[in-house]
């Protein structure tokens, strides 16, 4: 149905002439008619459909079920107009899909979050590379089939120093090493921590606890009055630091408390168990109407209201990466609610519709990730990164649809 069905009930329904079927359309899409007007019309409404014998009650459910739909109806000239954008959208996301996911990431735009993206971009083929000061850009870039993510994608590192790294570089050449960058941009102990835990001066070699206590002595000795004066190029020094080990997991603790997620490996390598469920995405079309265990990492969840309560339709990717949709209803939040983002143990009917699975979700719990290795010696601060996993969420501020019986109308067309 278009916004141009709305005039026509108005019309043949309800008797309106086609103007002020027009006027009713308008005005409930909240588009430059008042409010009196509104009213008026709809006063129109009410009494045209008297006139034609129809029951207040029959007038006030069609005027409602009009009231509901204009809200977030399309006309059709913008109905055609997204279709189109949808074919090209989907054209280029099936025949050039790095490409594309590269652009909607600097794009930020979009239902979902940076992180889905990137992930679809990895199924696609992509190898995903954090931000490097010899290499990325301020957006995202794609050569070949690596896609290096942009420095606007690091929280804490201001704008105007993102464009400066990538602009000295096409200026002047690569940086050699940590001190030749130290002496080519202004910057500050804290975002060049930043750049190296997020492994952007990976080009050298070196740990990134090694680059930082070497970032610390270069800083300290530095003088910012003599950036870009020497006219002979000194040589770097060489300091000599102990070896200081790295615990496994650690890069992708730093990714996710710098970007937000981990790029490194996958949110199920995190987790304490070595449980993946007891099938896969791939597999659940044959199990239709059979009761399965997935482990699954939160995607997205969408919020719906009904009489009984909310109630959520979530999204969700297997360990391989596929993507599956599950429905959660009133009752079984109550007792297993949504806990935020991470990894779940989902337990739950599978209902296959036109070859499409979907899981009735019946319990649920959210999986404990391993602690934050980098703070082994300091218990308070080893699941605080944790949090900043997260999930999208879209809310429906809608009231919930009334049931057969509250209407007391039979299911019929009208005539």
């Amino acid at each position: 149905m278009y916004q141009e069905d709305v005039i026509k009930i108005a019309q043949y329904f309800g008797g309106l002439s086609l103007a002020d079927g027009d006027i009713l359309r308008r005005a409930m899409s909240g588009k430059g008619r008042s409010l009196e007007k509104l009213q008026e019309v709809k006063a129109n409404f009410f009494a045209s459909c008297k006139g034609k014998g129809h029951s207040e009650q029959l007038t006030a459910e069609a005027y409602r079920q009009i009231e509901s739909f204009a809200g977030y109806s399309f006309c059709k000239a913008h109905s055609a107009s997204y279709a189109v954008e949808s074919y090209q959208s989907l054209y280029l996301k099936v025949y050039y899909p790095l490409e594309f996911m590269v652009s909607v990431i600097n794009n930020q735009g979009g239902f979902y979050r940076t992180e889905v993206y990137i992930h679809e971009a990895k199924m696609s083929g992509a190898s995903v590379q954090t931000p490097c000061v010899n290499t990325s850009e301020y957006q995202t870039v794609l050569r070949g089939k690596e896609i290096y993510l942009g420095f606007m994608l690091l929280q804490g590192l201001e704008s105007r120093l993102a464009h400066g790294i990538a602009e000295e570089r096409h200026k002047n050449g690569n940086f050699q090493s940590l001190e030749d960058f130290i002496r080519r941009i202004p910057i500050g102990i804290e975002t060049i921590q930043t750049l190296i835990f997020i492994g952007a001066f990976r080009f050298t070699g070196q740990p990134k606890n090694e680059l930082l206590v070497e970032a610390r002595l270069l800083l300290i000795n530095f003088k910012p009055e003599n950036r870009g004066l020497l006219l002979i190029e000194e040589p770097v020094q060489e300091y000599k630091l102990p070896q200081l080990k790295r615990e496994n997991f650690e890069d992708a603790f730093d990714e996710i408390e710098i970007i937000g997620f981990p790029v490194s490996c996958i949110p199920f390598d995190l987790l304490k168990t070595t449980y993946r469920g007891s099938v896969m995405v791939k597999d659940l079309v044959l199990h239709h109407k059979k009761q399965v265990k997935m482990m699954a990492y939160l995607i997205s969840r969408k919020h719906v209201p009904t009489k009984k309560g909310t109630m959520y339709f979530g999204t969700w990717i297997d360990v391989n990466g596929d993507y599956f949709d599950t429905a959660h209803f009133p009752d079984s939040l109550n007792e297993y609610p949504f806990q935020g983002g991470g990894c779940y143990l989902l337990l739950g009917t599978v209902e296959v519709d036109y070859h499409f699975p979907t899981i009735t979700i019946h319990k649920m719990a959210k999986m404990p990730m391993i602690p934050d290795p980098r703070y082994a010696y300091d218990k308070d601060k080893q699941y605080d990164i944790h949090r900043q996993i997260r999930e999208d969420v879209s809310m429906t501020s809608r009231k919930p649809y009334p049931q057969a019986h509250e209407i007391g109308l039979p299911r019929q067309k009208f005539q």
